[in-house]
This record gives structure tokens, sequence and C-alpha cells, in this order.
């Protein structure tokens, strides 16, 4: 994995509809792909939108699905988080799956797995709160420090990254895999319904693309 410029995101709705129009995903049977070592599919209804392993937020029986993959040491993931999580709550009916994807270094690694080692603690999403809310580049000290700030049991974390490693490492190749299938060049990047979104969206344009969804769920 390599890290990337955010050169040429999607600036506005129009340019975003023009690149991700080509990327319809047709509702329950999303297109096939497979893995480059191996004839695993990766691109799945199940695998994408229904992975059991990966934390949900938002409404779990929305209508609508997002699926973003993010990089806790992506400044472009960071400002957005709220936004997005202010869509989602005031819509209400948006189901917003969690994928970690971290793809700018080894601290974004170690920063996504000790986010995953949460949740079998059942913190998962204060620690993905304290690591995406933070304005300066992460470190693995601390990566501790703002865990432990958010009520996360860190002797626990640490059984679980050892005890739990197998599990944590293939959801993150499985989320790599698939980004890279939906041709995904960086973070954060989302499915959006039936569309494909290579880029950060504003809050309207992100509203706009769920209505389109919905429309598009309908035909």
């Amino acid at each position: 994995m390599a890290g990337f410029t955010n050169k040429g995101l999607v600036p506005t709705r129009r340019v975003a509809l023009m690149l991700i129009g080509a990327g319809a995903l047709a509702a329950g049977s999303i297109t096939s792909a497979r893995a480059a070592t191996g004839d695993d599919e990766v691109l799945t209804e199940a695998k994408v939108l229904r992975d059991p392993d990966t934390p949900v937020a938002g409404n779990p029986d929305g209508n609508i699905t997002i699926v973003e993959w993010s990089d806790y040491n992506c400044p472009y993931c960071r400002k957005l988080e709220p936004e997005l999580r202010q869509v989602v709550q005031d819509d209400g009916k948006v189901r917003l799956v969690m994928k970690d994807w971290p793809i700018l270094g080894p601290v974004s690694v170690t920063a996504a797995r000790s986010a995953l080692a949460a949740k079998f603690q059942g913190k998962y999403h204060q620690a993905h709160d304290a690591l995406i809310g933070v304005s300066s580049r992460l470190t693995e000290p601390r990566i501790n420090e703002l865990l432990a700030a958010a009520g996360v049991d860190m002797d626990r974390l640490k059984r679980d990254l050892t005890g739990h490693a197998k599990d944590i490492d293939a959801i993150l190749k499985r989320n790599n895999e698939q980004a890279e299938a939906f041709g995904f060049q960086g973070t954060p990047s989302f499915i959006v319904g039936k569309y494909r979104v290579p880029g950060a969206l504003s809050m309207t344009e992100f509203e706009q693309v769920i209505a389109d969804a919905r429309k598009a769920k309908m035909n």
C-alpha cells in the first residue's frame, strides 16, 4: 500500500457525479472482482456491505448504505468526519459501514489495528472518534494516549492486539482488496448506495448523492 496526494479529488457535485456515474453498482449484485492473489471474489455485496467484522454506525436498518474507507492520518478524513456524521444523524435512515484503510504508513496501520482491537472490548467507536478527532499527525505514543483518554482498557487492548492479530489483519486485508478492486486511489473513498465516490464531498453534496442513491434504488 502506498500514500497519495489529494490533487484532482472531487471539488463539486457536478464533477462527482461525472466520476461516480460510471461506477454504479446494481443493488443486490455488486460487480464481481477477484483478488490479484487468488480466485476469491472481493466485491460481493456480503463482503462489502455486510461484513460482520466491520463496524457500523448510523441506523443499522437504514435504507441506504454508505461505505467509507478512511485512514486516521488522512487530513481529509478528519475534516470530513463531523460533516458526514451530521448528515447521517440528520437523515436518520443511513447505515454507515466503516472500513479502516491504513495507506499512509506504519503509524496508520498501528492506529487502524488498535481501533479494531478496541472492538473486542466494545470500544471501537470511542477509539475511532478519538483517533480521527485530532488535528496533528499521529504517533504511536499519541495513539496510546488518545485511546486511554477515550476509556479504552489498554491492558486488554494489548492482549487483543496479540490474541486477535489474525482476525484484525484479515479485516484490513479485505478492506484493502476491496478498495483496490474499486479503483480507489486514496482516502476518503465511498460507496453511497449504487454509487462509487472516490473522494470527499461537502454536507450538501452528500445529502444530494444520498437522495440520488435512493432514487436509483427505486429504479
